[in-house]
């Protein structure tokens, strides 16, 4: 087991306790490049990991009175319907394509949350909530989690900042609280298809765990704006580094799969604008959520 990847393991965790997600962008591709496992098991692997980085993190948060329990469960009761059905879909689409949507999907999110919109000014009102879209959301996000290993806080930080009214440090420990729902039924929807190394999973996932208390620590240090454009510069570095590791592979792999895989291109292509689509409410025309003030208990 390799000493650089164990140390690497407690970035997983501080990045989940401090940005609220962004733990998969790490797991995936370290399992894959540094542990040499393939990307469905990388994948699979990744959503037991998060889950248990993240169970930690949320309870850091909940003791410090940040997690609005009554919107994370409905927010994440959709998560988990999308996610368990992105986990059976998983085994039906080709390791590479999953990769292809996994780092496409960093880089799209990362432009959109970096450029954001300027916020209202300071007096004024939170937005109401939008329970119908939270649940769109929930479910797109979930697809993710259960599709490509990816716990979604770079979604779910935004859509409860804007959809739900929530603060942006409550935004992010309610993420975390989401984010072990949907990893939990990603990976029930990855068992049947997938096996997984455990001794593996269980010494990453406690260098995880030390690196979520660190993260949680750090997260009460630092402003929402800087937040916001700090976690757009990680997903993007981070997509950028899979994506040139992995391109000529990419381009092989899709010429020499026409038409046999055309199927799970489309597919492919129809979940990545689901997540477009879904990313786009950090850039609503009613400011930038992640800038705005929020008074505390103003979710559903």
């Amino acid at each position: 087991m390799s000493a650089l990847g164990l140390a690497l393991s407690v970035l997983i965790g501080v990045s989940l306790g401090f940005f609220g997600g962004g733990g998969s962008i790490l797991t995936v591709p370290l399992l894959v490049y540094v542990f040499g496992l393939d990307p469905k098991q990388a994948i699979a692997s990744s959503l037991v990991i998060v889950g248990i980085a993240s169970l930690t993190g949320a309870f850091q948060h909940w003791r410090a009175g940040r997690v609005d329990l009554r919107t994370g469960l409905f927010f994440g009761s959709a998560g988990m319907a999308g996610a368990y059905l992105g986990g059976r879909a998983a085994a039906f689409v080709d390791g590479a394509l999953l990769l292809l949507l996994f780092a496409s999907m960093m880089a799209l999110t990362s432009v959109a949350m970096w450029r954001g919109r300027r916020g209202p000014p300071a007096a004024a009102a939170a937005p109401e909530p939008a329970p119908g879209r939270l649940v769109a959301q929930g479910f797109a996000v979930g697809l993710f989690t259960g599709l490509i290993g990816a716990g979604g806080g770079f979604l779910i930080v935004p859509a409860l900042a804007l959809w739900a009214g929530l603060p942006m440090l409550a935004a992010v420990g309610t993420s975390l609280f989401v984010i072990v729902m949907n990893t939990a039924a990603g990976f029930l929807g990855t068992l049947a298809h997938v096996r997984v190394d455990w001794a593996l999973v269980g010494a990453i996932s406690a260098a995880a765990v030390a690196g979520s208390l660190l993260g949680t620590r750090l997260a009460r240090r630092v402003d929402p704006a800087s937040l916001r454009r700090a976690f757009a510069l990680f997903v993007l570095g981070m997509a950028v580094l899979v994506l040139v590791r992995e391109a000529r592979i990419w381009l092989e792999t899709v010429r020499g799969a026409l038409p046999a895989s055309l199927p799970q291109m489309v597919f492919v292509m129809v979940v990545l604008a689901a997540g477009i689509a879904a990313g786009r409410v950090s850039r609503s025309p009613g400011g930038d959520p992640l800038e705005r003030p929020y008074e505390q208990g103003a979710g559903i």
